[in-house]
């Protein structure tokens, strides 16, 4: 890709252009700042869906984990157990602290377990499913507003897709469940404008970070992916690409003995 820069030089690394077009210009004004209102907080759920009531995180008893040792103990797990499955209480602790509502200030703002510039919270989740106690294998949505399951697609193959789409990486094969986060863009550019698509990225890194710290204390192992084929991938989740699109993946397995 190449372009202009503000000198009039030619630019041809891409990660030179993203930092030139997301940088503030003398004259940004947002869409916030124009009146615009504000992009709605979460997807809607698909009326054709019937929700699965997830356990209340007040409820789910895990055994306490020291800070430090979570992060002395963090380490990116390819090989799962795939004779244990999680449970479904495990299940809606990890979607918690990655994504788990705190507060819905004033119909405007969630305040949730994971910061967000400006709290946006740009990202929906989506999961594969493969082996949760009490839930049909397939791709489910987190409405996180009601703490809650969708599923979105059962189809038998539906985990040797996400597979493929993830660069064949067979870990996605071998997880309980694959955390495959989206980004809903505009509820960050609304605020920030172009420079909202860095904060993004950022957001991302910190649920994940939720995700790692949190799956130890449940003897599960972590891998994020970064690795995937974006138009395979979003037409496989039924988005667009554009207007929202998949951003970071990360699967999740009980730890196998001996690792």
């Amino acid at each position: 890709m190449t372009r202009e820069s503000r000198e009039g030089e030619q630019v041809d690394d891409c990660g030179l252009v993203f930092r030139e077009m997301t940088a503030y210009p003398s004259s940004f004004r947002p869409d916030q700042i124009k009146g615009i209102p504000r992009p709605p907080l979460e997807l809607p759920p698909n009326p054709g869906s019937t929700p699965i009531p997830l356990p209340r995180p007040e409820e789910i008893q895990i055994e306490p984990m020291d800070l430090r040792v979570a992060i002395e103990k963090r380490r990116s797990v390819r090989r799962f157990d795939d004779e244990e499955p999680l449970s479904l209480e495990e299940l809606a602790y990890l979607l918690w602290c990655t994504q788990g509502v705190q507060e819905v200030v004033l119909e405007q703002y969630i305040l949730r377990t994971v910061p967000s510039a400006g709290a946006a919270h740009p990202l929906e989740t989506y999961l594969l499913v493969i082996h949760v106690e009490g839930l049909t294998p397939g791709i489910y949505r987190y409405l996180s507003l009601d703490h809650a399951l969708q599923l979105v697609n059962s189809h038998p193959e539906i985990a040797l897709a996400v597979t493929e789409g993830c660069m064949e990486q067979q870990m996605v094969l071998r997880s309980a469940v694959t955390f495959l986060w989206t980004a809903v863009p505009y509820r960050t550019t609304w605020r920030y404008g172009p420079r909202g698509y860095r904060d993004i990225y950022i957001d991302a890194g910190h649920v994940c970070q939720n995700l790692y710290l949190a799956a130890g204390s449940i003897d599960c192992g972590v891998c994020a992916i970064e690795s995937f084929r974006d138009d395979y991938m979003n037409r496989l989740l039924g988005l667009d690409g554009k207007t929202q699109f998949l951003i970071y993946c990360a699967a999740v397995g009980k730890i196998q003995q001996g690792l």
